[in-house]
Parts: structure tokens; sequence; C-alpha cells
């Protein structure tokens, strides 16, 4: 269990994908950090985490919080991104920009942030793991401005790779995956669509968050990747 007693800071961590990364990290042993801007949930995640598990409220729109929360957090091992609230979908002719460009606000402008004031901390054999998705290579109609965001994680991985070695950044790319990000949808409409997805993928299902989490936890295992963009999607861009 290479994480064992190894730190690791996950940004988003308490919900979906980030709280499948704390669990399955936890379990390894490791010692982790969640952090969300909601108090409620960093509260209910840390009751499900093994004691000894920490966490701290951080405002990741807000410079000066995600600076604060970095100098004091002290050294860690590994940073893990997988912040993001509602993205925007929708009709293009009707975006408003002043919409598009908040959707960046957590979803980049925050792991930017992050990434910055983390650096002094991380470990010089630490690494960091950056969150895509699906939609930056296979976009549906109306997720113009997902696709980009996503799209652009990926691109600062590879840039950062490059800039901030022997720091391993590596960004994985879900699919659909049941996460609370969905919650927003009727319950009715909500399994109707992982109806519809299982039926096209390979592997005839949707994702749960801790299978894609050991993806996560492998790119932080793994000592030698560095620039890669590893895609977990059971098939998706295959069909």
């Amino acid at each position: 269990m290479k994480l064992k007693g190894q730190r690791i800071v996950i940004l988003g961590g308490t919900s979906g994908i980030g709280f499948g990364v704390a669990t399955a990290a936890a379990v390894e042993e490791a010692n982790v950090v969640i952090v969300s801007s909601n108090p409620e949930s960093v509260t209910k995640a840390l009751a499900r985490l093994p004691e000894g598990s920490q966490g701290s409220v951080v405002d990741l729109t807000n410079e000066g919080d995600v600076e604060n929360f970095f100098r004091e957090v002290g050294p860690f091992d590994h940073l893990v991104y997988t912040a993001g609230d509602w993205a925007l979908y929708g009709d293009f002719a009707k975006l408003s920009l002043a919409d598009a460009k908040r959707s960046f606000d957590v979803r980049y402008w925050g792991c930017l942030a992050a990434i910055k004031y983390a650096l002094p901390q991380i470990r010089h054999d630490g690494s960091i793991v950056l969150t895509s998705g699906a939609s930056a290579r296979r976009p549906s109609k109306g997720w113009a401005i997902p696709a980009s965001i996503l799209g652009g994680m990926e691109a600062l991985g590879r840039a950062l790779a490059l800039e901030l070695g022997p720091v391993r950044v590596n960004v994985v790319c879900p699919g659909m995956t049941k996460t609370e990000m969905w919650d927003g949808l009727p319950v009715e409409n909500r399994e109707s669509m992982y109806r519809e997805m299982a039926a096209k993928l390979p592997v005839g299902r949707v994702a749960e968050p801790l299978e894609v989490a050991e993806t996560y936890l492998h790119l932080m295992r793994q000592t030698y990747s560095t620039g890669e963009v590893v895609v977990v999607d059971g098939g998706g861009v295959l069909v």
C-alpha cells in the first residue's frame, strides 16, 4: 500500500468522485484532508471517514481563501482537484457570457489558484491529479462551455507536467458517473439518463464514484507517469 502514511489534499473531497478518492485513500491508510465551500458537507463527509481525517471550508473562488488554506495546511504528498459545481449547459445562441465566465470560476480558475499556492507545500516526489471529463472529447449539443473547461484542464495538466517537474501532474477523464452533480435532475429523468447511457456502453453500466477513484489512486502511486490524461468512461469514446 504505497499511499500508507502519505498526506493527500482533495479539493472537492466531500462528495462524488472526490469523496470516492478520499474513501479509497483512507482504506490504504493515507492521511486525507478534504475541502469544500460548504461547512455542512465537510462535517457530513468527515463523519463517514476514518478518525484522523481532516476537513476545511475553503471558497475556491476566493484567491485569498485558497492562499491562506495552503499556507496553513502544511506539507503534503498529493493534491487532487475534483471540485466543480453544476456546469452551464444550453443553446449557445442564447448563452449568457456572464454565466459562461462564472462557470470557469471553480472548475478552472479555482484549480489554477490551488496549484499555485499548493506548490510550496507539495513534497518534491509528490503529484497533482486534475479532473477532466468525457465531453472534452465527445461533447453533446449544448455542452460548449463544459467541454471548453474540461478541454482546458487537459491542456493545463500537460503544460504543468513540463513546468512543475519533478512533481508529477496527470489528469483523469471520467465518463458519466453516479454523483451528486446530477441531483438537480428529477429522479425519473436521472435514472432514465443512466439507463440510456448504460445501454450504449460496452461495459453495460454507468460508473460508481469508487470505480473512478481507483484511477486517481493509481496516478498517485505510479511514480513515473506525468502529463497523462487517463480516460475512465466504460468505453464511451468508442461508441
